[in-house]
């Protein structure tokens, strides 16, 4: 009996900590606010463990993680073209996202993971096309 008690205990535990885990919808699109091939918002601000749902709403999309733009010890990842894909964020810092089809036309995002207020200094450092960068500092000074 106490053995089931303390499983069902356990159980709860976990699942009330589920809850408190939030998905975020990111659009990937041709067109949005902010111009042509934009992921809508540009910047959100997580909790670790936090969700992104990158949605293709429009084709010829998909979002990765851009080389060198992600904390220490977080893992990269690459999404399919035309393809939805959840990324849990458990890494706090602040992560660079891009559609590689449209990373020279700007189409790039910022996820900050955690209560760091500025990213670092070498976030923007590296080969970036012109207008993906100019969006980046965008999406920065946005969150």
């Amino acid at each position: 009996m106490l053995r089931q008690m303390t499983s069902a205990l356990a159980l709860g535990l976990a699942l009330a900590g589920a809850g408190y885990a939030e998905t975020i919808e990111v659009k990937m699109l041709n067109k949005g606010a902010d111009g042509a091939m934009v992921f809508e918002p540009a910047a959100v601000r997580l909790a670790p463990g936090d969700t992104i749902r990158f949605v293709a709403t429009d084709k010829s999309h998909n979002a990765e993680t851009i080389d060198g733009m992600l904390p220490e010890g977080a893992a990269s990842f690459v999404g399919a073209l035309n393809e939805e894909i959840e990324v849990t964020f458990d890494t706090p810092g602040f992560y660079g996202i891009r559609c590689k089809p449209h990373f020279a036309m700007g189409m790039v995002m910022v996820v900050a993971v955690g209560d760091e207020a500025t990213a670092p200094e070498s976030f923007l450092e590296g080969r970036l096309p012109r207008k993906a960068k100019e969006r980046l500092e965008a999406a920065l000074a946005g969150l």
